[in-house]
């Protein structure tokens, strides 16, 4: 774990330390953190023990009360429809994965940045629930194709993507592999997908990605953010 890491955000740090293979206890028990996003709150799930990045408003007799545990009540719907209220939005169930950069000199990335992309759905969605969005894409301004690194889940480094309507066979890893070449040698990127978004989970892992757990997010009230209807139809 680098030192970026270790002085994160306690949630980064807890999913820094499953990417190095130091997972919680298997103890079915939960604990909160603080959110790591203003307006963002969350569950995370290792084998047998959960995170809650819940604001101090939500006393610990509450989740115990609606069945929290690291043995799946974390992530019933009773329990986060409760959290989250009538007018929210709840985000899909992902699977949590992780991977390393892999940029340097010797294997540069053959993405580019793209801010003509701004507009695409992703990015819509990825701006209302990370900050420090980047945008990067083909240098060819015919490709649609896109990759977004952002500060995400445990203020940590999150990657999504989404490629051309006409895919083809690897062409997801491929992308995948060129934005991990973007981040620096090392450094900790997560990415969440749906398990029924089975293409991506898929291209997900043949890029080197590795699964430690499951997350899903939510924002207590207000209308969903631009892109939000979109990316749900996608997975």
């Amino acid at each position: 774990m680098n030192e970026p890491e270790r002085r994160g955000h306690p949630l980064g740090e807890l999913i820094a330390a499953a990417a190095d293979g130091r997972f919680p206890e298997v103890d079915g028990g939960w604990e909160r953190v603080r959110p790591w996003r203003p307006g963002l709150e969350a569950v995370v799930a290792f084998t047998g023990h959960a995170v809650l990045a819940v604001s101090d408003d939500v006393p610990d007799a509450r989740l115990e009360a609606l069945g929290a545990d690291g043995f799946g009540g974390a992530h019933d719907p009773r329990l986060m429809t409760a959290l989250a209220g009538p007018d929210a939005w709840i985000d899909v169930l992902d699977v949590l994965l992780v991977a390393r950069g892999r940029g340097s000199a010797a294997h540069p990335s053959g993405l580019v940045a793209r801010p003509d992309l701004a507009g695409h759905p992703r990015v819509l969605h990825a701006a209302v629930v990370r900050d420090d969005v980047e945008v990067w894409g083909h240098a060819d301004p015919m490709r649609s194709a896109v990759a977004i690194l952002a500060r995400g889940i445990g203020g940590l480094r999150e990657l999504s993507f989404e490629i051309e309507p006409a895919r083809r066979k690897g062409t997801g890893a491929a992308l995948i592999e060129d934005a991990l070449r973007v981040v620096p040698w090392g450094e900790l990127v997560v990415a969440a997908a749906a398990p029924g978004n089975a293409a991506s989970l898929r291209a997900l892992l043949r890029a080197g990605f590795t699964p430690v757990g499951s997350v899903q997010l939510f924002r207590r009230s207000g209308p969903s953010g631009p892109g939000d209807a979109y990316v749900r139809r996608q997975e």
